[in-house]
């Protein structure tokens, strides 16, 4: 999608990265394809860097994205990583307008690193618990 996009139009805007670098190439759960000492979002910011990366939402459900309340009514944490203080700023603004109210500066983009790693614990819950509410389908 963002090489579709094309690095000129996505040359000084703010990027929201909710993605995750799960690999399914060997079924449920899915493994890392990154980790450790990169992330998906350092790969993003240096294959764009002139884009605002700020990555963030990437640890928890669409639904609850959008409706931070839904879920002990509003009452946890989300975290965002960039590197542009303004673009976090921007993004900051706009996770509150969804009703976010903790919202933690993890600092750069390497600390993105940290919560792609929450994703296998986060998908070992899923399957040990059956969460019901969580379905999702394979793009290839």
């Amino acid at each position: 999608m963002l090489k579709s996009a094309g690095e000129a139009n996505l040359a000084g805007k703010v990027l929201v990265d909710v993605s995750n670098p799960l690999d399914f190439s060997k079924g449920m759960p899915p493994t890392l394809s990154v980790s450790n000492t990169d992330s998906l979002g350092e790969q993003i910011q240096r294959a764009y860097p002139k884009t605002h990366v700020v990555k963030t939402l990437n640890t928890l459900n669409a639904k609850l994205m959008v409706e931070p309340k839904s879920l002990a009514g509003g009452e946890h944490d989300l975290f965002l990583s960039g590197n542009d203080a303004g673009a976090k700023g921007q993004v900051r603004e706009l996770l509150q307008t969804f009703g976010w109210k903790t919202i933690h500066d993890l600092g750069d983009i390497s600390t993105a690193r940290g919560t792609e790693m929450l994703l296998p614990i986060w998908l070992r819950l899923w399957g040990a618990l059956g969460n019901a509410d969580f379905n999702f389908k394979i793009v290839r």
